[in-house]
């Protein structure tokens, strides 16, 4: 077979295969490619040499003060902020540590290898697509992104065992709960065993502790058998900073430009063309090896691209291509805190392409309604959080041009309604940034009566937005999700312990109430814990997500795209909100007294309601107990 990398930093290369030398040769069509062809078997370990390089780059880390250089949105020292604060911390926690010194010419994994059996400081292992694959693949699901409900899980704490093969064993569960979609958090290789996977640095391979490619294959052919689609979360903004070593083969990173974790990932300075292809080239590969049929791309505000062509719109341009050429509805989700209607208008339209994003102001104005809390960013959601919620659920963005408070300036762009449809959006409660980023990564679940979860969910449920519910969010699940780490670098360890502790140290919190990210119970205490789903609290819970899904599948005005049509009331003293999609009307609650709202005359009936709830009556009144939902239709 033919071994082929991109290393335009050396003059010299050997591909090191199952303990035999090769000399690569220059690709004389390719500038700075190196090829050999030698003999090589499905899980042959091979890794390259690269000798009479120039000193490489340091892997990027933080400055003295990351912090000075995040995104408002992404400030690690929020102790509740929606980015992946840890990262920050180990970053910090690098610099702190200092790097390790590596030998002269060392071996190092393929940056395009598909496997790292022993890590991601291993040699790389050859895999076999063709033989990984059956002979006749489930179907994957044709559901359109616009009838689809997502939920988010993390295959290391879905189960306790924390495989890929234990989280198939388990897809039963989410059909009956009626989701279209798993959307994976990232699957890439990554230091140790446990971690959120934020920090991968391979992004072609997958987590051998998971499973490996062999377990990705199979889970995603269990879900399709299943009738469930699979969407993979992807971090294209940057790598590691352990085990990263792309900086030794060729410019992947970029000093023209910085980030909350430090150099960028070269997109657009000298070499780039190489380094885009090498991340587009990857995120195709999910869609095409592995048959995934979505990817959720992470932050990509933080991606810096000064190009006329952005990598996003050639990401965009390439799976719409694969899409059509395979007859799979594949769509790219974004995750963005600028709340620019542009990252999801059609690249003929002048925007980026993109098929979907989450909403964050959706969830900070949900957030500040059920908990009161006005901390950090939710200061500009707190004032009149139903005003808020109202605002977001008929013109998606909050902040279209409006004054943040947090940020200190305006921010933001209106949507314009008449062209954008709802399902441009994803809306949620909760997800593993909204939790995991707290100091105890404690869920709703843990302040909210069964009551307001209960209006959560309706609110999500029935709302103009695709759903997407975070794993054990259904039944609202005792367990916390928690910020867990298996760093092997004891150094690096104690820094992202005494990072983490230090920054929530800035908010109140003492040092021993914070949970120690390498302690391993800190990963245990965030397994969800499968016997609570049958216990009554949680059962009668998770039946309201049940029949709330169920409306939405049998009912299209809840699958309505068109923003403009919602029609919306609330009364922000009275704590109640109501709103009209078609002929179905949803009233929510959100008080500890019940409530009377008038409908109108419009002979609408209960379809669905967390207290019992009598029909209106021949005023169009409908009497509400509190804290409690109702949905009624035709």
């Amino acid at each position: 077979m033919q071994f082929e990398v991109w290393a335009p930093l050396t003059d010299r290369v050997a591909l090191r295969l199952d303990g035999a030398a090769y000399a690569m040769a220059p690709d004389p069509e390719r500038a700075g490619w190196w090829v050999v062809e030698a003999p090589a078997a499905d899980g042959a370990r091979y890794g390259f040499q690269l000798g009479g390089a120039p000193e490489a780059p340091a892997p990027p880390g933080p400055g003295d003060d990351p912090g000075d250089r995040v995104h408002p949105e992404d400030d690690p020292r929020d102790p509740v902020h929606p980015g992946h604060l840890g990262q920050h911390a180990d970053l910090a926690g690098l610099a702190a540590a200092g790097r390790p010194a590596v030998s002269e010419h060392p071996v190092r994994p393929d940056p395009r290898g598909r496997r790292l059996p022993d890590g991601p400081d291993g040699h790389s292992a050859v895999v076999d697509f063709a033989s990984l694959t059956p002979a006749e693949p489930a179907p994957s699901p044709r559901v359109p992104l616009q009838d689809a409900v997502l939920y988010e899980l993390h295959i290391g704490t879905f189960t306790p065992e924390g495989t890929f093969d234990s989280a198939a064993a388990r897809l039963g569960h989410l059909t009956a709960l009626g989701v279209t979609h798993v959307e994976l958090m990232p699957v890439c290789p990554f230091p140790g065993r446990h971690g959120w996977g934020y920090d991968g640095v391979a992004p072609w391979a997958v987590h051998e502790p998971y499973g490996g490619p062999a377990g990705l294959v199979r889970f995603v052919e269990a879900a399709h058998a299943a009738g469930l689609g699979v969407v993979l979360d992807v971090v294209h903004n940057h790598l590691g900073p352990s085990g990263n070593h792309l900086p030794v083969f060729g410019p992947y990173f970029t000093e023209s430009h910085h980030t909350p974790w430090g150099a960028a990932v070269n997109l657009d300075a000298p070499g780039s063309d190489e380094v885009r292809a090498y991340f587009l080239g990857s995120a195709l590969a999910w869609l095409r090896d592995y048959r995934i049929d979505g990817l959720r791309l992470d932050a990509v505000h933080a991606l810096a691209d000064g190009r006329a062509l952005t990598f996003l719109e050639e990401l965009s341009a390439a799976v719409d291509e694969l899409a059509a050429e395979t007859g799979r509805p594949l769509f790219l989700i974004a995750e963005s805190d600028r709340c620019d209607p542009r990252t999801t208008n059609p690249r003929a339209a002048g925007g980026l392409g993109l098929h979907a994003q989450w909403n964050d102001d959706f969830h900070h104005a949900l957030h500040c309604t059920l908990t009161g809390e006005s901390q950090a960013y939710y200061a500009d959601f707190a004032e009149a959080p139903l005003g808020a919620l109202a605002k977001t659920m008929t013109r998606a963005f909050f902040h279209d041009g409006t004054w943040s408070s947090f940020r200190g300036r305006h921010h933001g762009r209106a949507v314009d309604r008449g062209r954008t449809p709802a399902h441009r959006f994803l809306g949620y409660a909760q997800t593993h940034d909204q939790i995991g980023n707290r100091a105890l990564g404690d869920r709703l679940a843990a302040s909210l009566s069964p009551g307001l979860l209960a209006c959560a969910a309706t609110v999500v449920l029935t709302g103009p937005f695709v759903p997407m519910l975070f794993m054990g969010e259904e039944w609202g699940a005792g367990t916390p999700w928690q910020y867990f780490t298996d760093h092997p670098d004891e150094e690096l360890a104690e820094a992202v312990r005494a990072g983490r502790r230090r920054e929530f140290a800035e908010h109140g919190w003492k040092a021993e109430e914070i949970p120690d990210p390498q302690d391993a119970a800190t990963r245990d205490r965030s397994c969800l814990d499968w016997a609570e789903p049958v216990r009554e609290s949680h059962a009668r819970l998770l039946d309201w997500h049940r029949s709330l899904i169920r409306l939405r599948r049998t009912h299209s005005d809840l699958r309505d795209p068109d923003l403009a049509a919602l029609r919306i009331a609330h009364d922000e003293e009275r704590r109640w909100l109501t709103f009209r999609r078609g002929d179905v009307r949803v009233v929510v609650n959100l008080s500890a007294e019940p409530v009377t709202v008038a409908l109108g005359r419009n002979g609408v009936r209960v379809l669905a309601a967390w207290l019992p709830v009598e029909h209106p009556d021949a005023d169009g009144r409908v009497h509400v107990p509190a804290e409690s939902a109702v949905v009624l239709g035709p």
